[in-house]
């Protein structure tokens, strides 16, 4: 094994689409990272499941799991409020703040297959909104999967079971934020933008889009062993106004120009265990 960096900041961002809270230590099942995904907003007309691709005025409230760990979750509106997952005007809030009516609602299980179904109007429309959401200009490529988009996109806007639509864990190092902000040392290249799960502080002499190279490897942290299975390519999503964060259009064009569209790497859990900040990322 070689040891590649260390972790240097672990998310989870328990409602999908908002942003999350940062932890010092985190358990990681086949699941992904404990409490993670684990809410999501679902629009009544639509009877679907929303994320920050369509419904980009949720990346400005974070969320956090309840204190009383009763799988509830505490949300934090961009005017300070903080409300609860079993709040009365929750679901009033976020309706209000979307401009879709909506509510707030756990997981559930992957059995409930209408739960997690991506809404078709007719036979184009879903994918025509699905590209849209990639914010691709002129001349700007598109992630090759939208040419052949997989059964599993087409028909779910999550896997059933869970609110991830690809896997559920995501990672990105420091060499790729380090990488691309020498190609626009403008923009802020904040790791909050690109929501991982693990931000990887990369060792001395790693530079470049560090963790492409990973795919198809494995990756050992603490007590976890993940498998490094896809590029992540990037939508609009990363050029939204979060928190203390500004619209800059400029990231995306940097990321399709420079890195191939991607920016990180979609995991998936072999080895059960826990980690924490600090640790070893091994590569074998």
């Amino acid at each position: 094994m070689i040891q590649v960096g260390t972790i240097k900041e672990i998310w989870r961002y328990p409602v999908k689409g908002m942003g999350g809270e940062q932890l010092p230590t985190g358990l990681v099942g086949s699941q992904g990272l404990s409490g993670d995904r684990i809410w999501a907003l679902r629009d009544v007309q639509r009877a679907e499941i929303q994320s920050c691709k369509a419904r980009p005025q949720l990346l400005q409230c974070w969320a956090r799991r309840s204190s009383l760990d009763s799988g509830q979750v505490e949300v934090g509106f961009p005017d300070g409020a903080i409300l609860g997952s079993d709040h009365p005007a929750i679901n009033p809030r976020l309706s209000a703040l979307t401009g879709h009516a909506s509510t707030l609602v756990p997981l559930r299980s992957a059995d409930e297959l209408e739960f997690y179904r991506r809404h078709k109007r007719d036979d184009g429309s879903w994918l025509d909104e699905l590209v849209a959401t990639f914010d691709r200009e002129a001349g700007e490529p598109l992630p090759d999967f939208l040419f052949d988009v997989p059964q599993n996109v087409a028909d779910f806007v999550s896997l059933p079971g869970t609110f991830f639509l690809v896997t559920p864990l995501h990672l990105i190092t420091t060499a790729t934020l380090n990488h691309l902000r020498d190609k626009n040392p403008q923009a802020d290249w904040d790791a909050r933008r690109f929501r991982p799960n693990f931000l990887i502080e990369t060792a001395p002499g790693l530079a470049g889009l560090a963790e492409q190279t990973w795919l198809g490897k494995r990756l050992k942290i603490g007590a976890v062993e993940i498998d490094c299975v896809s590029t992540t390519p990037r939508c609009g999503a990363v050029t939204r106004t979060q928190a203390d964060l500004g619209v800059d259009r400029s990231i995306l064009r940097t990321i399709v120009r420079d890195a191939e569209q991607n920016l990180g790497i979609y995991a998936m859990t072999t080895v059960a265990g826990e980690l924490r900040v600090g640790d070893a990322v091994e590569l074998f």
